[in-house]
This record gives C-alpha cells, structure tokens and sequence, in this order.
C-alpha cells in the first residue's frame, strides 16, 4: 500500500519529460489582472499569453518530429535484429547463404555469404563498429528498449503539451471577455 502511495506520488511529480513549462490556470480573472505584472493592461497580457503558445506550438513541433524519428527508428531496429538472429541460426549450417541486397531503388545485387559471427552496425554520423552476432543482438535490443521508451515518453509529453494548449487558450479567452465586460461597463457607466 505504501509503494503504490510512493508511485502515484512519482508520477504526480513527472508532468513532462522534456521540461515543458505548466501553463497557470486563472481562475479568478479579477484578481488576475489587478496582479503588479498585469497592471490591467489587456494587450500586455494577451500578448505575453500569445508569446507562450507560441513556444508551446514549436515544443510540439519538436516532439512530433522526434516522435516520426522514432516510428522510423524501431522498426529499422527490430528489422535489424531479426537479420541477426536469423545469421545466428545460419551461422550453425557451414554452408554458405545466397542474399539479394537492395542497391538503390529497384536495384538488386545477388551475394553469397559465408557462415560468419560478426557483424558491422551503422551507430551514426557516418560511424560503423563490427560487433560479434551476440554483442550486436544485445545493443539492438537494448536500443529497441530504449526507443520504445522514449517513444512513450514524447506521447505522454504531447498529451501534456496538449493540455496547456487547452489551459492558454482559454486563459487567452477570459482575458479577451474579462476586458469586452470591462469595456461594456465602462461605456454604460458613461452613458
């Protein structure tokens, strides 16, 4: 009883992953204007409330991209390590395996390959390291992992982020309304 305590009390705790900034939900839009950074100057604060979607709208940007990444990345990966677990089990039989290899675009090349139990893997930025078929397995699958959980971690991000979308905007919206009735009163109190 008291982990499970402890666990909602971590997840309570982590809003975002990423370090996105918790829009303020106003409340009472009285007291909110009459606030010394507000001063009751509408425009200000409209302004300053636009400025944060905006950066809200790039922070999603950012994780959309990052999340295509990693929808490309984990399929590419797990493709990768069915080859090696496939050169595994061929590394058993001593003959050799005949591949075609993807070129270019509809461009194929036959090769055989002999039984072997290394393997060369691309890390990135032009590097390539050769791994035994077992050492290559574990990274991949290590780096399976890793990917899936940076993949929950930028949806539960874009849900948060979605969140003060909802919270700006309609902050954005009381200000505008706070500002039309205050407009309103005004202009009957003149008449």
């Amino acid at each position: 009883m008291e982990a499970d305590k402890d666990m909602i009390e971590v997840e309570e705790k982590v809003k975002s992953y990423a370090g996105i900034p918790e829009a303020e939900f106003v409340d009472d839009i009285d007291a909110y204007m009459t606030l010394e950074t507000n001063s009751g100057e509408v425009d200000k604060v409209l302004k300053r409330l636009d400025e944060q979607h905006s950066k809200y709208k790039c922070m999603e940007y950012n994780l959309l991209s990052k999340k295509r990444r990693l929808r490309v990345q984990i399929p590419d990966l797990e493709m990768s390590l069915a080859m090696i677990k496939f050169l595994q089990k061929q590394n058993e039989s001593p003959s050799d395996l005949e591949m075609e290899f993807l070129l270019s675009e509809q461009a194929y090349v036959k090769a055989t390959i002999p039984p072997t139990d290394k393997v060369c893997l691309w890390l990135g930025a032009n590097v390539m390291l050769e791994y035994t078929l077992d050492d290559a397995s574990e990274l991949l699958e290590k780096n399976i992992d890793s990917a899936k959980k940076n993949l929950s971690h930028v949806e539960h991000d874009l849900d948060f982020l979605r969140d003060q979308f909802t919270t700006t905007e309609v902050n954005m919206a009381r200000v505008f309304n706070w500002d039309v009735k205050r407009r309103k009163t005004a202009k009957e109190a003149a008449s």
